[in-house]
């Protein structure tokens, strides 16, 4: 593990960055390896296929499914682990140039529709620099171009990392019973607070309240259990606390904006290419 982790750190550090003007394009099947935090002067595209990866920066933990794409901008610390060995990740890595549109200054994760879908079909031969006016270059620059027009809706599948180890305890007790009905007043009274005082201290150091973040990291959850292929619909929403399906499927829509049946019926197109 410490030869492959060498590898990935000198990977990071060279060769994105070694050429300024070039796109960078790097796909590969990770496997479970974990790329420790690092940076890079172009901002990243990450494109998922097959499973979940997590992408942790110094605030967040991103929590990108497949069929999604991350954006990280420019000089942004971050890891990178894949949830398994199946995860395929393809990455261009895109120079910073002036006056840029603002969508490429901050993170975001967005689901990749048909059009994307078929530009980064182009992309699967590709390894290495895309030298500034070779065809491929000029595609990547169109993948590039085209983001702020069809990206207009920034999925909140991130959660923030807690500040406060109080509330870091109270985090691990809703992230291990899921599968329960997690009521703010029991939490409350769980914990010894006053349900005015807990709200406070997750808006303090969350910046949001109990139910967000409770309801996130549900769907959060689902997405994982719908990407293993093990269980229907229903018995996911039982697995995250929905006792009723309707209600599961609707707040998975307002989240993903697709139902949990079309998310688990969609098809890993890129991976077989």
């Amino acid at each position: 593990m410490e030869r492959s982790t060498f590898k990935i750190d000198k990977y990071y550090l060279t060769k994105v960055d070694a050429d300024k003007k070039s796109i960078y394009c790097h796909h590969d099947l990770m496997g479970e390896l974990l790329v420790p935090t690092h940076k890079h002067n172009k901002a990243q595209m990450l494109y998922a296929e097959g499973d979940v990866v997590f992408v942790t920066t110094e605030t967040k933990t991103y929590f990108l499914p497949a069929r999604h794409f991350i954006w990280i901008p420019a000089d942004v610390e971050h890891s990178i682990q894949p949830k398994s060995e199946n995860v395929m990740m393809r990455n261009l890595y895109f120079p910073v140039e002036k006056d840029e549109d603002v969508f490429y200054k901050s993170e975001g994760i967005y689901p990749v529709n048909n059009l994307l879908l078929q530009m980064m079909l182009f992309t699967n031969q590709w390894n290495g620099d895309l030298k500034k006016g070779s065809p491929n270059f000029v595609i990547a620059k169109a993948i590039k171009a085209i983001l702020p027009q069809i990206c207009l809706t920034n999925l909140p599948l991130e959660l923030p990392l807690p500040k406060d180890a109080r509330l870091g305890k109270i985090l691990r007790y809703v992230e291990n019973n899921l599968g329960e009905t997690i009521l703010f007043s029991e939490v409350a009274h769980e914990f010894g607070y006053s349900e005015r005082s807990l709200y406070r201290l997750f808006q303090k150091d969350l910046k949001m309240s109990f139910i967000q973040y409770y309801t996130i990291r549900r769907i959060l959850k689902a997405i994982e259990l719908l990407l293993d292929r093990k269980l229907s619909v229903k018995e996911v929403a039982l697995e995250v606390g929905y006792s009723s399906v309707p209600t599961f499927s609707n707040t998975f829509f307002k989240i993903l904006g697709q139902r949990p049946s079309d998310y688990l019926n969609g098809e890993d197109v890129l991976k077989s290419r």
